[in-house]
């Protein structure tokens, strides 16, 4: 049997590192949010639109123009992400303009993608 170099062989406790992270500790419902969040911006189509988004404020019919989609189909994905708070909308007469809803959502987005060219 081979052994696995990264595995803790001890039996020791760092009782107050233990501790510290167990103060810390959000509970089950934050987790839960947190993956459905990474869930939700966990697919291609979502992540095409969250760049295009994370560009310019645009409409749908922009956005369908973009991503080459349907303006239904481009609709549906943002009305998902607008319930889940990861868009928001602005409506200027007959037109609806969406962007990212925060700084956080900027934030998260951007870091990912920086991470992932970082990686290549």
């Amino acid at each position: 049997m081979s052994r696995n170099e990264f595995s803790c062989d001890c039996n020791v406790i760092h009782q107050e590192a233990v501790d510290e992270v167990l103060q810390k500790m959000p509970n089950e419902d934050i987790f839960n949010k947190l993956a459905d969040l990474f869930k939700l911006i966990g697919d291609t189509t979502r992540c095409r639109i969250l760049f295009a988004l994370d560009q310019n404020e645009m409409c749908v019919c922009d956005l369908a123009n973009v991503l080459d989609m349907t303006k239904s189909s481009i609709s549906h994905q943002l009305a998902v992400l607008r319930r889940s708070g990861v868009v928001r909308c602005r409506k200027n007469g007959k037109e609806v303009y969406y962007t990212l809803d925060d700084e956080h959502i900027v934030k998260l987005f951007e870091i990912g993608l920086e991470h992932i060219n970082h990686k290549d």
